[in-house]
């Protein structure tokens, strides 16, 4: 995925090959492109919104645009391989004039859909084999087709996907509480934020003051600790394991905020 500090779209797609063992990761994502993966070894937990998904070695999955995701990959006995092909913009824009227009109406999917095996998307995994650490003068132009034949692929296999693949809109002006309660835990940027909502940031601002008579940094850490004191007092969670899952960036500060918060550190309940 697309590290989540880059919001820009691609400019060309790409294929990405991930292999690793040891520990399972755990991190989040701004999907800013539609994305396709192939998980070859491993398991991978995925949450979107209020939705969780867990996938399993040989599910086939697509992530659409604009969403913003956490996830854990646990390595298998083999590790943890998968291959992911983002399909950018111009790509999807060049291929809407000759593919696009059965596909106008609203995307009703889901973010991240499993897709159904078949023998089109098995043996387009394995055609992808080959251009792991691929180099070469025609290699860009390779991905480039590669791109293209997989929105072929789609489109024949799963034709709702076009209605995602072929939309170009921004992000509309959607309903602020309800996203923010959705995604207070993310550790995003209020560029980002806004983005997503359909604003500007200075938009953005305006209408969070509005609908909760407060600054979002101020609502977001004080959500935050709140569900951390409940996590910690009610469930008897320790600090260590819940603080990067409600959006706090180290441990230190997260204890100093619990106890300025509750006159007490975390470590006391």
């Amino acid at each position: 995925m697309v590290d989540i500090n880059d919001i820009k779209n691609l400019q060309k797609p790409i294929i990405l090959f991930n292999n690793y063992g040891g520990n399972l990761t755990e991190g989040e994502s701004f999907v800013t492109d539609h994305l396709f993966s192939y998980l070859v070894s491993g398991m991978q937990e995925v949450w979107s919104g209020n939705e969780t998904y867990v996938f399993k070695a040989g599910d086939f999955r697509f992530f659409r645009k604009n969403q913003l995701t956490k996830y854990v990959k646990r390595p298998g006995q083999h590790g943890f391989k998968s291959i992911a092909v983002h399909i950018d913009q111009g790509t999807l824009r060049e291929m809407a004039g000759l593919y696009g227009k059965h596909h106008k109406k609203p995307y009703l999917g889901k973010d991240v859909e499993l897709l159904k095996p078949n023998s089109y998307l098995e043996n387009y995994v394995n055609s992808l084999v080959p251009y792991a650490n691929a180099k070469g003068a025609y290699e860009d132009a390779i991905v480039v087709l590669k791109a293209k034949e997989l929105v072929l692929l789609l489109l024949q296999t799963t034709p709702m996907i076009g209605n995602a693949l072929f939309d170009f809109d921004a992000p509309g002006k959607i309903d602020l509480v309800a996203f923010m309660n959705r995604h207070y835990r993310y550790n995003v940027g209020l560029d980002k934020m806004a983005f997503l909502t359909g604003r500007s940031l200075s938009t953005f601002k305006r209408d969070f003051k509005k609908e909760f008579n407060t600054t979002a940094g101020r609502w977001l850490t004080k959500k935050r600790l709140e569900e951390a004191n409940y996590l910690i007092a009610r469930k008897g969670k320790a600090a260590s394991d819940i603080y990067l899952d409600l959006g706090f960036e180290d441990l230190s500060h997260f204890s100093f905020a619990y106890k300025k918060a509750f006159g007490k550190p975390p470590s006391q309940g």
